[in-house]
């Protein structure tokens, strides 16, 4: 039995946790694996010591942060796209951002393929592309979703296994993003970089990083109407799923999110980027406290699996983004920039755009990641049901 089998008190170590994995993310090593995992970690060794409960003896608590909390997170998440603004990313951004989406839809579909599908994973094979489809489109939010809508997040091994993954691929990605420019324009110059003033190029870095920062001020207002706004929202989507079971409520309450985000009052809420991270780390906490570390240590096929699956998927994505892109004869730092929108996302393509030195791409890639966001849920949803009913992957 737990240490602790208080739901108060597993909330008060979950908090703990959080804080603990905040102040070690400031450290070189524990910032390449990002708060994310490291929240992750801390809640695994923290319930496999026995101090709180793991999967097999689950409170109440971490099946109400499961149905209520997680997705209430997304939701918030997503009141941060503005689809308005993603003019300002121009044409040959979203254009090659949808090239790379594309990439990563038949590179899940590759990857799964090359690792037998059921055979690799198990049942839950469809959801884990869907996941891996998910996020190498849009996010972490998106993932999520997915794992949510089928239930992955309660597979603590697997859905662990695909966060290290990911979290060491995306790393990795950065490295080959960041090389790639220089290196081919050195034999096939293709650079179109606008001409912009000093001045116009600070208030692009400023509005980038105004994107995705973490640090904001809130009201009590605000943070009535954001709760307000995520409790309603679960309950619209929970209604319409009574209503019309064929609509998956992952996907309305995003669609939801998505038509609220567009109206000018909510752009305006302070606070909407703080509360839906706070959210997502607590979720995640959860996940760590599902995840048996003695299982995963000897699971070293699993890690195997997923290694080779999403070597094909990232493989794939490359041979399509940049063979397109070389045949459209597209500037090779707007295609690594859209290409880190895909496996990154927004924050990591801030960090490409200034390490390329190119800071008329700092707002365009902060947005075709946003534009991930937007559309990442259904992408993962529409390769997830593909997967499911594809029989060749049953051979």
């Amino acid at each position: 039995m737990p240490l602790i089998q208080d739901s108060l008190a597993i909330l008060a170590v979950l908090m703990g946790n959080i804080i603990v994995a905040e102040l070690l993310t400031r450290l070189p090593v524990f910032r390449q694996l990002g708060t994310s995992l490291t929240v992750i970690l801390l809640t695994a060794i923290t319930a496999n010591l026995g101090l709180i409960p793991t999967s097999t003896n689950a409170p109440p608590l971490y099946d109400g942060i499961f149905t209520y909390l997680a997705p209430i997170s997304i939701f918030y998440l997503l009141l941060t796209v503005n689809l308005r603004s993603l003019r300002r990313a121009g044409t040959p951004m979203v254009m090659n951002f949808f090239i790379g989406a594309t990439g990563t839809l038949l590179g899940v579909v590759a990857g799964m393929w090359a690792v037998a599908g059921p055979k690799g994973f198990g049942q839950l094979y469809y959801a884990l592309g869907g996941m891996f489809a998910g996020t190498y489109t849009g996010g972490s939010s998106n993932l999520n979703a997915i794992a949510l809508h089928y239930g992955v997040n309660k597979s603590g091994n697997l859905y662990a296994a695909a966060i290290a993954t990911d979290n060491i691929v995306t790393a990795l990605w950065m490295g080959v993003t960041l090389l790639l420019p220089p290196l081919l324009n050195r034999y096939f110059p293709r650079t179109l970089e606008y001409n912009l003033t000093s001045a116009e190029k600070e208030q692009l870095e400023t509005e980038a990083n105004a994107q995705i920062s973490e640090i904001e001020t809130i009201s009590p207002i605000d943070l009535a109407i954001l709760i307000g706004l995520g409790v309603f929202g679960l309950f619209a989507a929970q209604q319409l799923a009574v209503f019309m079971p064929a609509i998956p409520k992952i996907l309305s309450l995003t669609t939801f999110a998505l038509i609220l985000a567009q109206w000018s009052p909510i752009q305006k809420l302070r606070g909407v980027r703080v509360v839906s991270i706070f959210c997502i780390y607590l979720f995640l906490a959860v996940i760590g406290a599902y995840c048996d570390i003695a299982a995963l240590l000897k699971d070293g096929q699993l890690a195997l699996t997923m290694l080779v699956f999403v070597s094909v998927l990232v493989a794939v994505h490359f041979i399509v983004q940049f063979g397109v892109g070389a045949l459209l004869r597209q500037d090779w730092a707007v295609i690594s920039v859209a290409s880190q929108a895909c496996l990154g996302g927004s924050a990591s393509c801030l960090a490409l755009t200034k390490s390329l030195n190119r800071p008329d791409l700092h707002l365009p890639g902060i947005l075709a990641g946003a534009l991930g966001n937007a559309v990442g849920t259904y992408c993962g949803l529409l390769v997830a049901e593909y997967l499911r009913d594809a029989n060749w992957l049953m051979g």
